[in-house]
């Protein structure tokens, strides 16, 4: 009797379609893809380099050096009695983790053009990869920030259970706007050219160096829009203690989620021609 041999099954990939498909479900499917991305993008980083992953600690703490001693002296920089080194610092944290992040995810997917063109993957893999690779620096920031708060002689407050909620959320606003900027740098390279601009002024538009009390109260609503005025309000407070930043915080969840959500439908949208432009 001739025995027929199996024909091996036929997958066939097509284009998602509609706006509705964020490819969630995707990034699971790939999660064991996505955790060699985060591994490359760490050894290319860190690759014949004389510090390493010495890095990860001279960057902020640098700055904080560079603050401290141009701005920390000037009169009427309120800072809640928190030594300026240390409030400095403690909002340096979350903006470093997205910084970083939106600059790796705007340009992960014109970085990756050569696997892009040649197999098949969730693109979203991309730009997730390159946020998540910065999460070791993250904890990093927050072993050096245990230290500056012994050196300052202020003890870890009962609220610093909140500090992965304010980590996460800064996780969120960097994979929201850096996965966007992402998708048009694919057919915009100008892209590139802006997010070392709209970091610099994201940055002084950002409580960081400075407290949000000094905004004038007509022109607070439009300051709290920022989501990154919650991410560090909400971490330093986390941090240091004192009133806790609420409505700010609340806000800043709103306009994060907005901007993942509308991030993700066009990135879906987007998608379908990333080979063909790219």
């Amino acid at each position: 009797m001739n025995v027929r041999p199996t024909e091996p099954p036929v997958v066939v990939i097509e284009a998602a379609r509609g706006w509705w498909r964020l490819g969630l479900v995707d990034l699971w499917t790939h999660r064991e893809l996505l955790y060699f991305l985060v591994w490359r993008d760490l050894k290319i980083r860190y690759r014949q380099t004389f510090f390493g992953v010495a890095w990860a600690v001279l960057q902020p703490v640098l700055l904080m050096a560079i603050f401290s001693v141009s701005l920390g002296r000037i009169p009427g920089i309120e800072t809640s009695g928190v030594p300026y080194p240390l409030f400095v610092f403690a909002g340096l944290i979350p903006w470093t983790m997205f910084s970083q992040g939106l600059a790796g995810a705007s340009n992960s997917l014109v970085g990756g053009e050569s696997i892009i063109t040649k197999v098949y993957f969730p693109r979203l893999l991309l730009p997730v990869s390159a946020i998540c690779s910065f999460l070791p620096d993250l904890v990093i920031g927050l072993a050096i920030l245990a230290i500056l708060l012994a050196w300052f002689g202020a003890g870890i407050s009962a609220t610093a259970v909140w500090l992965p909620v304010f980590a996460l959320l800064a996780i969120v606003v960097s994979a929201g706007a850096g996965t966007f900027l992402g998708a048009v740098n694919v057919r915009y390279r100008d892209v590139k050219h802006m997010v070392p601009f709209l970091v610099q002024v994201w940055f002084f538009a950002s409580p960081i160096v400075y407290s949000s009390s000094i905004i004038p109260a007509q022109w607070r609503w439009l300051y709290d829009l920022n989501p990154m005025t919650g991410v560090v309000e909400g971490f330093r407070w986390a941090v240091l203690g004192g009133e806790p930043p609420v409505q700010v915080a609340i806000e800043s969840v709103a306009v994060a989620v907005i901007v993942l959500v509308v991030a993700l439908v066009y990135f879906g949208r987007a998608e379908r021609s990333f080979a063909d432009v790219i």
